[in-house]
């Protein structure tokens, strides 16, 4: 077995495991602060929209040994607007440029074939306009509420309120982070990056039920046992599934990455690599929700209801009354490693073989001799004197 598949099966049994619960407020800290950033870059620098979304005109040319400094500029002086101008895998050029009309992009069209020294109709041109974007933005965030919400009614069905709202608040925090890394680097958004969001939410919504059916079947019942408290549970049954989380995230991640780097290295941009730019940004950051953010969540608001309160007082109580009688050299009261969710444990008392056995049950008489077997009362009456009846019997035959 691998080092990692002994390392997992050691955290799945309680043997190894890293406390992830007592250290959330650092987490949180984390959370909070690159939460803070992506909203600041979002409103300093805002969100770098494609033409998807405000309009424009994208050209790709054929292979052509034309720089793209030489393409960007005879694009601008054509257009008197910014262009952007990317180089595909194949030596062809993809020019986009943002807020010009069509005759306008005639223009640029035709500076293009000429310095290109290629025919005009070998420039391929989409045209789009800015009313077309707005409806992919609307319907963008339709689908956006729609999931919110239709993820939170599963999860409340499907396990409880408080871990539905602590998915709730991880898919938030993903969310969160893809867009300040986008607003921070430069990212362009297109309808690949919405594509590629919306995707992420399922994937971390996947990784966070698994994290959350091991939380439910280890806590399972238990407030019927004092071995263990909620958090210490919790904790457990996360340590339990880290090496999977782990495994998967990093299994999704590959391709991944494959497609971004190596894809997009070869095939130049496109709506491919939009979808695996936020793919990318969005599974890093689903992983570390999963992990250091919804688990610690659903403790912190279970912690808070009355009866795990009050179970984690008794736990308390019994381990410092066990610790008393540790002090004195007398046997705790019951063991502390009842495993939640089974039921059992309770708090009777457990016989102990070596203890004496009380009196007026089992040996009586002075304390027996060596190699001599001491015989129960009921076994010694009658024995060495004959009874009553029978001493009458055999006095008559002698007589």
């Amino acid at each position: 077995m691998s080092r990692l598949g002994t390392l997992g099966a050691r955290l799945y049994r309680g043997e190894a495991g890293y406390d992830f619960v007592a250290k959330r407020f650092l987490w949180y800290g984390v959370s909070i602060l690159i939460t803070i950033i992506a909203i600041a870059g979002f409103f300093i620098r805002g969100l770098n929209m494609g033409i998807e979304f405000e309009g424009g005109a994208v050209f790709t040319t054929p292979k052509t040994e034309t720089s793209v400094s030489q393409a960007q500029e005879v694009a601008e002086e054509a257009s008197g607007h910014q262009a952007i101008v990317q180089e595909l895998g194949s030596g062809k050029l993809r020019i986009q440029v943002s807020s010009i009309e069509t005759q306008q992009s005639d223009q640029v069209k035709s500076a293009l074939a000429e310095e290109l020294n290629v025919d005009a109709a070998d420039i391929n041109d989409q045209l789009v306009g800015p009313s077309w974007g707005e409806q992919i933005a609307n319907k963008a965030w339709q689908g956006l509420a729609i999931f919110m919400v239709l993820v939170v009614i599963y999860l409340a069905i499907a396990f409880e309120w408080r871990m539905a709202l602590s998915a709730l608040v991880a898919l938030i925090h993903d969310l969160t982070i893809t867009v300040g890394v986008y607003t921070i680097v430069g990212f362009e958004v297109t309808p690949g990056t919405v594509i590629g969001l919306l995707t992420i939410l399922g994937y971390s919504l996947y990784d966070t039920v698994v994290v959350f059916d091991g939380l439910k079947e280890s806590t399972k019942d238990i407030t019927k046992q004092t071995g263990f408290t909620y958090r210490e549970a919790a904790n457990r049954s996360l340590n339990g599934t880290l090496v999977r989380s782990i495994n998967t995230s990093v299994v999704a991640l590959l391709p991944v990455a494959g497609l971004l780097f190596i894809g997009g290295g070869v095939l130049g941009g496109g709506m491919l690599n939009d979808i695996a730019l936020s793919l990318f940004v969005g599974l890093a950051a689903g992983a570390y929700s999963s992990i250091f953010i919804a688990t610690p969540l659903v403790v912190d608001f279970k912690e808070r209801d009355p009866a795990i309160q009050a179970h984690n007082k008794r736990v308390a109580a019994r381990r410092a009354s066990d610790a008393r009688a540790a002090a004195r050299g007398e046997k705790p009261s019951a063991r502390h490693d009842d495993d939640p969710g089974t039921g059992g444990g309770g708090d009777e008392p457990e016989d102990d073989p070596r203890a004496p056995e009380p009196a007026g049950q089992g040996v009586v008489g002075p304390p027996r001799a060596e190699g001599r077997r001491q015989q129960p009362v009921s076994r010694q009456r009658g024995r060495g004197r004959p009874s009553g009846s029978r001493g009458g019997r055999s006095g008559g035959k002698r007589r």
